[in-house]
């Protein structure tokens, strides 16, 4: 079960408020009765001159956006952070002239070194980072874990992911998520079981591979699904976002879970109660 009381008195600092995501996640800090202290925006990105929460179409807050996280976290309990991973991992390591102890990260597209880098974050920070925020998402995870365990190598596992045509990175960050979901469920990493795309003369899908495809058009806000298939059946376990809202709901339960734990990596699973394995 979820806890969606939160603590009024938890303060949070966003970064990239003025960004499409930025401005769900003050939205919902507002909504949830989160006291929003900051945020950051990159240089030149702007609009500096107006109030984080007038950009976020909600009640003024008296607070512009600042370039500088230490700035921006002065007087924060946690740092939410779903920008793009050079700046997540500069904000971390700001972070240390800060009294902030809890993070939440979403950013998505990251490169091993800039995971291992965060991992090192976590030996002083308490981190949440997920690659989808959505509680609907976190449930397809475990259940793609489940699937992939109970269902055997006969079994042909592919992912289909579709995002608005904006996005930057592919396969998504949630569509990954997903893949290591499956391929801990046949115990072992995606390293080793991640297809190459289908593409050329020479493509043939490799028995007990685990299969992508993407999409990217219009305004999708995300669709995702984790097909099994044997020779005989297929099973589809599918997730479709509705509103983007969903995913600052999520990150807002992360940010009261977080708060004032131990230093450490966790995830949405941590902050659900869900199983791992």
């Amino acid at each position: 079960m979820t806890d969606t009381t939160l603590p009024s008195a938890l303060s949070v600092a966003i970064a990239g408020v003025a960004g499409r995501m930025g401005r769900q996640l003050v939205a919902g800090a507002i909504d949830a009765g989160l006291s929003v202290v900051g945020g950051t925006e990159a240089p030149g990105s702007g609009p500096f001159d107006r109030d984080i929460g007038e950009l976020a179409g909600r009640r003024l807050l008296g607070i512009r956006p600042v370039t500088d996280p230490v700035s921006a976290a002065a007087n924060a309990d946690v740092w939410i952070d779903f920008t793009r991973p050079a700046a997540t991992l500069a904000a971390l390591d700001a972070l240390k002239h800060t009294r902030v102890s809890g993070v939440v990260i979403g950013t998505t597209g990251l490169s091993a070194p800039q995971d291992a880098e965060i991992a090192r974050a976590a030996e002083r920070l308490a981190i949440v980072k997920a690659g989808n925020f959505s509680v609907g998402i976190n449930l397809l995870q475990a259940l793609t874990r489940m699937a992939a365990s109970r269902l055997g190598e006969g079994w042909d596992i592919e992912i289909l992911e579709t995002h608005h045509r904006r996005k930057v990175d592919a396969p998504s960050g949630t569509a990954l998520m997903l893949g290591e979901a499956a391929a801990e469920g046949r115990g072992a990493s995606l390293d080793t079981l991640r297809s190459p795309p289908y593409d050329g003369p020479d493509s043939a899908r490799v028995p007990g591979q685990i299969g992508f495809s993407v999409r990217r058009m219009g305004d999708v806000i995300g669709e995702h699904s984790v097909s099994l298939g044997s020779d005989m059946e297929i099973v589809t376990l599918s997730h479709l976002a509705l509103d983007r809202a969903v995913f600052a709901h999520g990150a807002m339960q992360a940010a009261a879970w977080v708060n004032g734990r131990k230093p450490g990596l966790y995830g949405m699973n941590d902050v659900l109660g869900l199983p791992d394995s």
